[in-house]
């Protein structure tokens, strides 16, 4: 079996090393907020371009902490993106905002920004572009509008880690950067994890006091929290993956460019769009296609593994549905979510796979007599 995504072949080469760091933290005598996050969280901000960052328990707590750092809360509105996962709009919800959604471009899946001027209000609170699948939004058009109205711009970067738009890292551009390290990400920890990234000493101070208990100090809350902190164990493993995160990206970049050769022109398949002003970090690999249904399930029967990121749009999701969005409302949204599936791409994925992937799909498409179009 070719699995959609696998760790086990990374812990194989790093285990080593892996388990001498998680002997150093035992024996430090420091389990919580310790020097290990102190350390990830400099070294972090710095990859990204940023002063200061600050580590949490996850990126949907990265995502509702930053939302509460900016004073979003109830009877505020949160503009962004149905075509994303859950957690970005549950941490809207958490904040008790309302998420207000504009649709995306069909070719890179992200945020349109032509359409963020129709649906600004006296309400709109921020806006929260989500850097999807590892390529960053339109930035320069979403800063523009949100710094003409004063509006706060929180970056979801949870699958985006280090990409670049024009010149600038995903997190560095917007008033926060909020970061996933869940395991499948571009830099993933054995377990979960998340990050703010922030250049306002402010927000920065506000941000450390939210996720442990509005505290400065021990025993006394200056105003009320959380309890959200990143594990030292994690943070010192996410350290040591921090140094090694670039060339991860570009194993995942020539996978995703052995992708465009062998499946240029393949039957209707449309290939991920990059543009000219970015970097894509290749989260995933992301085709469109018609019977998606059909490759996926003759792929499985050669032992490939596939995955639909994401079947259902949130605002057609039934935990949803009191927002009162409908089918239709969100017409590219809806049709990617019809189309797209997502094939093999991680950096212990080897070419012989690659090349196994690439010929399964052709397989599937030069043989229509077996009803596989």
């Amino acid at each position: 079996m070719i699995r959609y995504w696998d760790y086990r072949k990374e812990y194989g080469n790093d285990r080593e090393r892996i388990l001498e760091i998680v002997d150093r933290v035992f024996l430090s005598g420091r389990l919580i907020l310790g020097p290990s996050v102190s350390d990830f969280e400099s070294h972090f901000a710095a990859y990204c371009g940023s002063r200061f960052g600050v580590g949490v328990n996850s990126g949907t707590d990265a995502l509702f902490l930053a939302l509460k750092a900016l004073g979003i809360g109830a009877g505020d509105e949160v503009i962004t993106v149905a075509n994303t996962a859950v957690p970005t709009v549950a941490a809207i919800r958490a904040a008790g905002a309302t998420p207000v959604f504009v649709d995306v471009e069909e070719d890179t899946f992200l945020m349109d920004a032509r359409q963020l001027e129709a649906v600004v209000t006296e309400r709109t609170g921020c806006v929260l572009p989500v850097h999807l699948f590892g390529q960053c939004a339109d930035m320069d058009a979403i800063l523009k509008l949100a710094q003409d109205r004063s509006i706060p711009v929180l970056e979801d970067c949870a699958q985006a880690a280090g990409a670049l738009y024009k010149g600038r890292k995903a997190g560095s551009m917007g008033t926060i950067g909020a970061f996933s390290f869940y395991p499948t990400k571009v830099l993933g920890a054995f377990g979960d994890g998340g990050m703010l990234v922030t250049g306002q000493e402010e927000h920065y101070a506000k941000l450390r006091r939210l996720r442990f208990y509005g505290m400065d100090t021990a025993y006394y809350s200056e105003e009320e929290g959380f309890n959200s902190r990143l594990d030292e164990v994690q943070a010192a493993i996410l350290d040591f993956k921090l140094k090694k995160l670039d060339e991860d990206v570009r194993k995942r970049s020539r996978i995703a460019m052995r992708y465009a050769e062998g499946l240029a022109g393949v039957g209707d398949i449309t290939l991920p769009v990059v543009r000219p002003d970015r970097t894509h970090q290749f989260y995933v690999y992301t085709v469109r296609m018609k019977n998606r249904e059909g490759l996926q399930q003759y792929l499985m029967e050669q032992g490939i593994e596939t995955k639909i990121n994401y079947p259902v749009p949130i605002h057609l999701m039934q935990g949803y549905s009191f927002l009162g969005y409908g089918a239709g409302d969100l017409p590219k949204t809806e049709e990617l979510a019809r189309t797209i599936l997502s094939l093999p791409l991680y950096p212990g994925l080897v070419m012989e796979e690659v090349e196994q992937v690439i010929a399964g799909v052709k397989d599937y498409f030069d043989a229509p007599r077996r009803g596989r179009r």
